[in-house]
């Protein structure tokens, strides 16, 4: 998958028109934002890390190596949801939506390297 494809951004930042199609890839809908704020195309809620992973990384930054370990083991085992990823992808530019705080930090970022990699 070509990198350029992929770009991040914030659910809390306005949506822009070389966004392409924007994907929320949060298993919760983020807080405060409105689904008309959003401006999505797709919630793909079953990419997201699990609950038990998500509540066990805290985004804590000493946990971020072990987290994205395990994250990709997931996905690895989450092949439907990542093919429909890779897929919209195909089509053109795909911004993964996001809800952390931390940019550098995140199962977008994660979730972002995986594609990238495989």
């Amino acid at each position: 998958m070509k990198p350029s494809r992929l770009r991040l951004k914030r659910a809390y930042v306005a949506a822009t028109k070389d966004d392409g199609t924007r994907i929320l890839v949060e298993r919760l809908w983020p807080r405060g934002v409105s689904k008309a704020e959003a401006r999505l195309d797709l919630w793909l809620k079953d990419i997201a890390p699990s609950p038990g992973l998500r509540t066990w990384f805290s985004h804590d930054p000493a946990k971020w190596p072990e987290f994205q370990r395990r994250y990709r083991a997931e996905l690895k085992d989450n092949a439907a949801a990542v093919a429909a990823l890779r897929k919209e992808a195909s089509k053109g530019t795909v911004t993964l939506v996001f809800a952390a705080r931390d940019e550098e930090r995140n199962s977008a970022v994660a979730l972002k390297r995986y594609l990238e990699s495989a």
